[in-house]
């Protein structure tokens, strides 16, 4: 198992072998110990045209995922890429409530499915098939370490 990590920010610190170690418990957690993993964390810029480029949607999102298999028999060892937007996933952390790092694993278990064959978009009861999956494996991963830190900018003279 290997899971290779890039990230692409400069305004976030990841703890980089503490996501690795998570997304290797996801890929065991999904019956994909074998397999090997490219997580790719990206600005808004960069996933927008990541969207554009394939799926013909000119917007941020949250996840992409681009599967490396045809089909769900392992022929090649690279499960695929998980594509992470840092500032999709902070914005979306702040209105549920929740910390970046607990955003950060969803997006990850949710990107890792989508490679595993889920598609919440094919219909309601795939929807609810993967939504299951995904709070499954998240409860199995509690509590969520600490994944990402975004550092306070201080301001001279203002104390802060």
């Amino acid at each position: 198992m290997a899971v290779y990590l890039h990230v692409r920010l400069t305004r976030v610190r990841v703890r980089q072998a503490v996501l690795r170690r998570l997304a290797e418990r996801v890929l065991v957690a999904v019956g994909e110990k074998q397999s090997e993993l490219s997580i790719d964390l990206v600005g808004d810029g960069r996933m927008r045209r990541l969207n554009c480029q394939y799926r013909k949607k000119d917007r941020t999102t949250d996840v992409l995922a681009f599967a490396m298999r045809e089909s769900a028999s392992p022929v090649s060892a690279l499960l695929g890429d998980v594509v992470i937007s840092v500032p999709t996933a902070q914005r979306q952390a702040k209105e549920g409530g929740r910390s970046l790092s607990e955003e950060l694993a969803w997006l990850l278990v949710h990107g890792i499915l989508h490679l595993c064959g889920y598609d919440h978009e094919r219909s309601d009861a795939e929807a609810r098939r993967m939504k299951r999956r995904e709070q499954a494996v998240l409860r199995g991963l509690r509590p969520i370490p600490t994944l990402a830190t975004v550092p306070r900018v201080s301001r001279i003279g203002t104390g802060q």
